[in-house]
């Protein structure tokens, strides 16, 4: 071992003349521990409420969803859309057509989104988890058509859970102004039937506009036969989006669940970006009692620095020994922070101390949600010994020959 680094040691837990230099360097080793400790803990409880809301969309977002980068429609007998049906990558092809329409429910009307699904719906997506209801998740049968609501637009419409009554619903027809004389004849109006099925994905955009139907519903209602408004796309555990692109080309625009919700999630990352930043000025706060450790300490050993000036030792070697003790310093600090931090995660991960409110059920969850990323841990090393290692330089900046 250098001698350097045995000094610096020796310095680090021998005891000081004035009892403050050994208060002031616990201070430093405490506040860099709990800064690191406190990134780790925020960062990671920004990363489970991301994967909770992720998880949420999950239910009702594609794998991929395909969209026209020209119109509003794909016509489904395109031969880039058949060679998609057969590709090896594609597990579950499913069209869809989506649209604004106007629902009544007795004296109750509300302009919402309908969306038509094909029959292969239920395994392209994990909505038959969010279903309530006793009935089987058809959309058609015969000349039947059926709905599944959203919990929430039930509510907004005066439903019962499991209501009986028809839903009239209308679209304007295609290119006709409405007739102000009669403005019935400007709509197209078909009626759709209880399902005794509700959906309930925990998420308003979806929860209160949304209505789930048969994709020929959707189609004759918004006269679009042999066309849909997006393509949802699940692939197979080989399967390749690079795949879909190539075939596709540069005619269609192709999103996952997290471009799809890329809003919410960009909000999310600047949420947890701003947090690592306000607690970064905590911890370099704690940095600067290392800045006043080292300096005291530097006073109280110029007798030493003069004896090993006179053995021989050279500015910078006497330099390194304060740079060795304060690194040691930060480096301890970092370490038990991380390791405390992770622990902490850990524990509410699978006990779930910290609940969301007092009374159980009030939350989606209920308690807080954390997921440790070891690139988070490792951002926050470099950011803890980056801060840290600045004091120190500023610390021993002098001279001392």
């Amino acid at each position: 071992m250098k001698y350097e680094l045995l000094v610096s040691r020796r310095y680090l837990f021998s005891k000081k003349s004035h009892n403050a230099i050994n208060i002031v360097s616990s201070i430093a080793v405490v506040g860099v521990a709990v800064a690191t400790m406190a990134l780790a803990i925020v960062m990671s409880v920004f990363n489970g409420f991301q994967g909770l809301v992720a998880d949420l969309f999950t239910g009702f977002d594609p794998e991929l969803r395909i969209t026209p980068r020209l119109g509003n429609s794909i016509d489904l007998s395109e031969e880039k859309i058949n060679k998609l049906r057969q590709s090896k990558s594609v597990a579950v092809f499913t069209p869809v057509m989506e649209g604004q329409a106007l629902v009544t429910a007795g004296n109750i009307q509300k302009v919402i989104m309908l969306k038509g699904v094909d029959d292969n719906f239920l395994e392209q997506s994990n909505i038959l988890d969010a279903l309530y209801g006793d009935a089987e998740p058809i959309l058609h049968l015969d000349v039947l058509e059926y709905c599944i609501p959203g919990l929430t637009l039930c509510n907004q419409l005066g439903l019962p859970l499991y209501f009986d009554q028809l839903l009239q619903v209308y679209a304007p027809k295609r290119g006709e102004r409405v007739n102000m004389a009669n403005p019935k004849a400007s709509f197209n109006v078909n009626e759709l039937q209880a399902s005794g099925l509700v959906f309930n994905v925990h998420q308003a955009k979806y929860d209160a506009e949304y209505i789930l139907c048969s994709l020929g519903f959707a189609q004759r209602l918004f006269e679009q036969e042999g066309r849909a408004s997006a393509l949802e796309v699940k692939l197979t555990p080989n399967g390749s989006r690079k795949e879909i692109e190539t075939i596709l080309g540069n005619d269609f625009h192709i999103q996952d669940r997290y471009e799809q919700q890329e809003d919410v999630f960009r909000i999310m990352q600047v949420e947890k970006l701003i947090s690592y930043a306000f607690l970064c000025f905590i911890l370099l706060v704690a940095c600067l009692n290392i800045i006043g450790s080292l300096n005291m300490l530097i006073i109280e050993k110029r007798d030493n620095i003069k004896t090993l000036i006179a053995l021989g030792s050279t500015s910078s070697q006497i330099r390194r020994i304060f740079m060795s003790e304060g690194l040691m310093i930060i480096f301890g600090g970092a370490i038990t922070g991380m390791i405390l931090g992770v622990v902490l995660c850990l524990l509410q991960q699978h006990f779930g101390f910290i609940s969301m409110g007092q009374s159980e059920g009030s939350f989606i969850i209920d308690a807080y949600p954390v997921v440790v990323h070891a690139t988070d841990l490792i951002i926050i090393l470099i950011t803890v010994l980056l801060l840290g290692t600045t004091s120190v330089l500023f610390a021993t900046r002098k001279t001392f020959l």
